[in-house]
């Protein structure tokens, strides 16, 4: 699943890949292993997605411009829905930008430099990004992506036999 996420970030028009390791960090680095990425393992991931996402915004350059944040579990996400976002962003200039299917939320997100700082400071009992992105409503761009890949990610096991079905 996570090959997955990760080689459609590959084939998509980011500059750079960074896949931030947590639990079994070893055994995903290994599957992993030939792909063109960089490798950050967060050695807090028990204390939530927040701890992820601000392991990896340690890791992007000082002239980085924006984020992008893929979570493993949207096994579904292509390329396509990827650069939407970011030509959006690169056009644009939102602080945020979205993919969306029908007006939900979904992924990837793009978050802008000027928001460094304050993703910096996120953890789960703040709701992490979701406070970021709720405080900066008025100035996030959504992308219609027209797939409802967008918004389909693999919480469960159910979820995982259904992704099997569309493989």
């Amino acid at each position: 699943m996570i090959r997955r996420v990760v080689e459609n970030a590959l084939n998509s028009k980011v500059d750079e890949v960074i896949v931030v390791l947590g639990w079994e960090a070893e055994r995903i680095r290994g599957e992993l292993q030939d792909l063109p990425c960089r490798f950050v393992v967060n050695r807090d991931y028990e204390k939530g997605q927040s701890s992820s996402v601000k392991a990896g915004l340690k890791e992007v350059g000082a002239t980085t411009q924006a984020v992008l944040v893929l979570p493993g579990d949207v096994a579904l996400i292509d390329p396509r829905s990827i650069n939407m976002v970011l030509e959006t962003y690169n056009h644009e200039r939102q602080p945020i930008v979205v993919a969306a299917h029908n007006g939900r939320l979904g992924h990837p997100i793009l978050l802008g430099r000027e928001l460094f700082g304050e993703i910096e400071q996120i953890d789960e009992a703040s709701f992490g990004l979701k406070s970021v992105v709720k405080k900066h409503e008025q100035a996030m761009r959504l992308v219609e992506t027209d797939s409802e890949n967008a918004i389909r990610d693999v919480d469960t096991p159910e979820d995982l036999k259904q992704l099997k079905q569309v493989e």
